[in-house]
């Protein structure tokens, strides 16, 4: 019996639309290939809903979500005035207890990059930390922001960190700043102390977040698995994306016990809107992803391999990879190769 599985997609706002139509194009070509069917639903969401529903972020979406096995979420701006809704992936993250943000970089073939030899991974709490959100004013010109750090939730994603570093390389680097957030930072350095336990056979380092920035620049070969706090995790995978070549490259996963939610790294870049300029790998790459988690890997594999072999012959490239080529083109490529 043919195994099929109900997914969302979020096409979101600025170039969400089309690097989220080129990867359902690519997923529909694995699709042919394997023995699963995608049922694809299209939900709204993003700031181009404000407007006509209040929120960026409508009930029927939410419902919609809520009946499927994974959601394929495309880059949406987010309002930066005060009072505007929180970001779309925040309030998924928090509403579905997505906990654990994983963010793969490596190098590519014929990708300018910091190293030749780079692969790691970042893993970033994900629903706590700065981004609960919660800030008031005291005072004109005097404002506060709550770092809720909690041991459950740091224990739950030092934990998921552990399994992926014993899936790998056996090493992981735990980041914080716990010489001065002695209080926060001590409760999440406890936390990955306690979840150590249960896993004497992998390596484990720690930083502190200034160092861990420098470091990436300096030796990021060295780093297998890095795990740490939801501010300092947003930080620190946007720069390993750009230490291995590109944003445009870069996709990231958020895992929760029984569901997940995948989207590019890269934000909505407005300006760009309707160019078919943007590179899609990523978020081709974030649905390759969500095929892993969903278990079929095959699949999943079969979409990595088409990308490399296209950026190994190099023929294809778009602007961020020094290229000319449409997004397009560079899906059309892909799917050539699958």
């Amino acid at each position: 019996m043919t195994k099929s599985y109900s997914i969302v997609a979020l096409k979101g706002d600025g170039i969400g639309p089309e690097v989220t139509e080129a990867t359902i194009r690519v997923l529909e070509a694995v699709e042919k290939k394997s023995g699963f069917k995608l049922n694809i639903l299209y939900g709204e969401a993003g700031a181009h809903c404000i407007p006509e529903h209040g929120t960026n972020l409508p009930k029927e979406t939410i419902e919609l979500i809520k009946q499927s096995n994974a959601c394929l979420k495309g880059p949406m701006t987010t309002p930066e005035e005060a009072g505007a809704p929180v970001s779309v992936a925040v309030t998924l993250r928090r509403m579905f207890g997505l906990y654990a943000n994983v963010r793969p970089c490596r190098t590519f073939p014929n990708v300018e990059s910091l190293k030749p030899n780079i692969d790691l991974v970042v893993v970033r709490e994900n629903t706590e930390g700065l981004y609960s959100g919660v800030e008031s004013l005291l005072a004109p010109g005097v404002g506060i922001a709550l770092r809720i750090i909690t041991k459950e939730a740091s224990f739950k994603v030092a934990d998921f960190a552990f399994k992926l570093a014993m899936q790998r390389r056996k090493h992981l680097t735990y980041i914080h700043k716990g010489n001065i957030l002695r209080i926060t930072d001590g409760i999440f350095k406890d936390a990955v102390k306690e979840a150590q336990k249960n896993y004497p056979e992998v390596e484990v380092d720690d930083l502190h977040i200034d160092a861990a920035t420098m470091q990436l620049i300096k030796q990021p070969e060295k780093y297998d698995v890095m795990v740490t706090t939801n501010l300092f995790g947003d930080i620190l995978s946007d720069e390993a994306a750009q230490v291995t070549g590109s944003l445009g490259l870069a996709a990231g996963a958020n895992i929760g016990v029984t569901y997940g939610m995948f989207e590019p790294v890269h934000g909505s870049a407005p300006k760009y809107t309707g160019m078919n300029r943007v590179n899609p790998i990523a978020t081709i790459m974030a649905g390759a992803m969500m095929l892993d988690w969903l278990g079929e890997s095959a699949a999943a594999k079969k979409i990595e391999e088409a990308i490399i072999a296209v950026l190994k012959e190099g023929k294809v490239r778009t602007h961020d990879l020094g290229g000319e080529a449409k997004g397009t083109e560079i899906t059309d490529a892909i799917i050539a190769k699958i």
